[in-house]
């Protein structure tokens, strides 16, 4: 059977982490060469920089609301990329031996059936990585052009509020400022929403993984099939089981920090946003990257949850599909060994931040229902 290029669903998220700097070529971490300069220059100049006036910005605009909420929601969510840029960085060693396992025979497909199994998974994280990069765009863009189409009083306006200590009310500084905020805006969003999907992908594949081995034991016992082989696949599934969860444990490894930077900023965020679309112009503009960025930043947590709740689903259906195969009329031999295999079995695998959030659909409610309670404090807050 020819083999199967799990990678292949990954091919444009990983054209764009190498373009932000952050996919060194090969299966090896940065080295001393060109492309780990070209990561330098780009995440110093537009990841690390363009965080830096914004927030330089806030302290002077502190004692006012409207600004730091039309400020804030946006430079949390960079300042998020931004350490999502660093723990890629970090961790790149870790996420490439994940990419060398992921091509691995023991992560194989065996049969077509297998193929035709797991292509559902993928088919929905399809859907979500389109939706989020639709609506993401859709803010980008709205950010890029309102101060054109908003007619403000304000003379030389730019997308972002942002200090800089040098006059962007002349030209052609305005201009090159202006610039440099959207190629800023551009390379943090590529990184995060990359990154984003590249987590999600990896919980699709530790899922699919476990289809995969449910369905080997569903058929280890199947008519026809040799008795003297039992054992032998059964220490094969053993060891493809120990393979997956050394690559969920991985996967973890590499995502905690990540995930955790996510969570804790975007209850915060979406409240935040949705602030904000009650302060500025209805159907201006503003309103609809207010709009996007709101559906974008959902739509980014709902990856995490729902596929990181469907490692820890799938994985729980191992134990039940052993029951479903047909070991009865095996040997002694082979029931000690399937009781054995059960029991190291029995806890399925959950994807966490440091053990402090799991992704379940129950965290994704938590999160939603703390964003409507902040944007309730500060409607509040304002009103008064």
């Amino acid at each position: 059977m020819e083999r199967y290029d799990w990678k292949r669903i990954l091919r444009a998220n990983i054209l764009k982490l190498k373009i932000v700097g952050l996919w060194p070529s090969g299966d090896e971490s940065y080295k001393p060469n060109v492309y780990t300069l070209w990561a330098i220059c780009s995440i110093t100049i537009f990841n690390f920089g363009h965080n830096f006036f914004q927030i330089i910005n806030m302290i002077f605009i502190f004692d006012d609301l409207h600004a730091v909420t039309q400020t804030a929601y946006v430079t949390f969510s960079e300042v998020a990329a931004l350490l999502k840029t660093y723990y890629v960085i970090r961790n790149m060693p870790t996420l490439k031996e994940l990419m060398v396992t992921l091509s691995s025979d023991t992560f194989q497909p065996k049969n077509a059936r297998q193929i035709k199994m797991v292509k559902p998974s993928f088919f929905f994280w399809r859907v979500n990585y389109v939706m989020y990069w639709t609506m993401s765009v859709g803010a980008m863009f709205f950010w890029s052009v309102y101060p054109f189409l908003d007619k403000s009083a304000e003379e030389y306006p730019l997308p972002f509020l942002a200090w800089y200590p040098w006059n962007t009310k002349t030209s052609p500084m305005y201009e090159l400022t202006y610039l440099y905020q959207i190629l800023g805006l551009l390379f943090i969003a590529s990184a995060a929403i990359s990154v984003d999907t590249l987590i999600a992908a990896l919980n699709v594949y530790i899922g699919a993984q476990f289809d995969i081995i449910c369905d080997d034991i569903k058929h280890l016992f199947d008519p026809g099939s040799p008795s003297e082989g039992f054992n032998r696949k059964l220490i094969g599934i053993v060891k493809h089981h120990r393979e997956i969860i050394r690559f969920a444990a991985n996967t973890n490894k590499f995502a905690n920090w990540i995930v955790l930077a996510q969570f804790c900023h975007s209850a915060g965020t979406i409240g935040i946003t949705l602030f904000q679309l009650t302060a500025v112009a209805p159907f201006s503009s503003e309103f609809f990257s207010c709009l996007s960025f709101t559906f974008s930043m959902t739509v980014e947590i709902f990856m995490y949850c729902w596929f990181g709740n469907e490692v820890e689903v799938k994985s729980s259906n191992v134990v039940y599909t052993v029951f479903e195969s047909n070991w009865l009329d095996t040997s002694m031999e082979v029931k000690k060994n399937m009781i054995f295999f059960v029991m190291r079995c029995q806890k399925p695998v959950k994807m966490s931040a440091l053990d402090l959030f799991y992704l379940t659909l129950d965290t994704f409610m938590r999160i939603l229902r703390a964003a409507w309670s902040y944007f309730a404090l500060l409607h509040q807050v304002s009103s008064r």
